[in-house]
């Protein structure tokens, strides 16, 4: 159960107790956040270059080949440990065989010396974030916080500034939210075995009782220490502890914290079972059939405030809260043989965005900073024409909630999306009409609407026609991605 404490809800560490956990409301407002990948896999800042995402890839070369040639520069560590990866002829051939990736803690501590984390939180406001998440331990362990609980397994495993406290200071001074990536099921400094298959990234996370202690002492910590609006877990968590008992200690502490839902806990006394062939055969069709279905979409926990498909959208609207995580490029880790071809354009990356808040979702958007804290000219400027796209048309974004519907089309087949703020509706064209009027189909607006064309002044004309809205459009139409047609008032949904 949980308990009313006045008007605060206090929660116990029961299932039932945090699945009262209401999400706040600056969350359902934000619509938009910025990912923060940086870690040791800046300093080679390699993987390998393909113009398909990772969903692209494995369906259509299998788990396996998704592994060995993983497009993702921060699993640089386990592409390292696979015989004849792409990954490991790379670093043989700059490093030499013998080298360590344990060098670069001291590279990369050398690198941020001179990075600005003022800087960083104002390109984040200036580009229109509501919040951005860091990753403070991704899965090669490396901690960006000087913790009181230091990796026992490496000597020195962390950051010689308190990364993360500092982001946090700058970010939440300018008004926007912090949340918290950490790497909860996987952690390769304390295993050296390779993740090549289904399987073997289901068993690969540590079960040791030291581990359980580090990673709940370090979510703790995070908590108590810099108090952040999100807690982003990746993977899973470890088995044989209560999960319920970290969340009720999060939402007592942040009320108005949330979440993600990539917290499931794979008993010790099943993972063998994942190791047999047969088993993994099945594991191998059954993930390949659902990402080919859904693309990756994590599977839902007993709790959760929100879920994180990742490199994917929805095609309808969700009654459960949820955020599309993705790079701007095809890696969420800096990956310097990237160039602007495998960076998503500003023009997909703004009609992406209108795709996913019309259907209940928000876009985390990741950047990956090279190695000394630079943030990558290429990346910035695909954002900033985003936040720029923001300037005019957030009216239509934030605060905005979905309508009865999330898609519709015009007479000249252009697509379009709908987002609703008390009574009004937000029509969102998603390219440039060609011609001065549009009919939106099957469509009726009340008789005493207004139509205003945002980024102009005037009111538009429109009439009814059937069962269909004709509306004339200004003399000249910006040139930008996406166009906002803001109709009020519209009845309540």
């Amino acid at each position: 159960m949980s308990i009313n404490d006045g008007q605060r809800q206090i929660f116990e560490p029961t299932l039932e107790s945090v699945r009262k956990h209401v999400v706040p409301q600056w969350y359902d407002d934000a619509k938009f956040g910025i990912f923060i990948h940086w870690s040791l896999s800046s300093i080679p800042a390699f993987a390998p270059t393909d113009k398909r995402d990772i969903v692209e890839i494995v369906r259509e070369n299998g788990w396996k080949e998704q592994y060995k040639n993983n497009p993702y520069a921060e699993w640089y560590l386990n592409s390292l440990r696979i015989k004849d990866s792409p990954v490991q002829k790379y670093h043989t051939e700059k490093y030499g065989k013998d080298y360590s990736y344990d060098n670069f803690a001291s590279v990369f501590n050398k690198s941020i010396k001179n990075w600005d984390p003022e800087a960083w939180a104002d390109t984040f406001k200036n580009i229109g974030a509501r919040y951005v998440v860091l990753v403070t331990k991704h899965h090669d362990g490396f901690l960006l916080w000087p913790s009181n609980y230091p990796n026992p397994r490496k000597k020195n495993w962390h950051a010689n500034r308190d990364v993360v406290g500092e982001l946090t200071r700058a970010v939440k001074s300018r008004g926007m939210r912090m949340g918290f990536y950490y790497s909860g099921a996987l952690d390769w400094t304390f295993t050296e075995k390779a993740i090549n298959d289904v399987s073997s990234f289901i068993v690969n996370g540590p079960v040791e009782q030291e581990y359980i202690d580090y990673v709940n002492k370090h979510f703790r910590e995070l908590i108590d220490k810099y108090e952040p609006s999100i807690l982003w877990n990746d993977i899973g968590y470890p088995p044989e502890t209560n999960l319920y008992e970290l969340f009720a200690y999060y939402y007592n502490k942040i009320p108005d914290g949330l979440v993600n839902d990539r917290w499931i806990q794979i008993p010790k006394r099943r993972r063998w079972l994942y190791t047999i062939w047969p088993v993994r055969k099945f594991l191998e069709r059954m993930m390949k059939k659902a990402i080919m279905k859904n693309g990756i979409k994590p599977p839902r926990p007993p709790h959760s405030d929100y879920s994180t498909p990742e490199y994917t959208t929805l095609s309808s609207i969700s009654k459960h809260k949820w955020e599309c995580v993705r790079g701007v490029g095809k890696s969420f880790g800096y990956n310097q043989f990237e160039t602007p071809d495998h960076y998503i354009t500003a023009a997909e990356l703004v009609r992406m965005l209108v795709d996913i808040v019309s259907k209940n979702g928000s876009l985390l958007l990741n950047i990956g900073p090279m190695a000394d804290g630079t943030l990558p000219e290429v990346q910035v400027e695909r954002v900033i024409a985003l936040g720029d796209w923001l300037k005019v048309n957030g009216d239509a974004i934030y605060e905005s909630r979905p309508w009865i519907r999330a898609e519709g089309k015009t007479d000249c087949d252009i697509d379009i999306r709908f987002t609703k703020k008390g009574d009004r509706l937000y029509t969102i064209l998603m390219d440039t009409p060609k011609k001065a009027n549009i009919i939106i189909k099957n469509f009726q607006a009340p008789r005493e609407s207004t139509i205003v064309f945002l980024g102009t002044s005037g009111v538009l004309e429109w009439q009814q026609k059937g069962e269909d809205l004709l509306i004339s459009l200004p003399d000249e139409i910006p040139d930008q991605p996406a166009h906002v047609l803001m109709i009020s008032p519209m009845e309540s949904s």
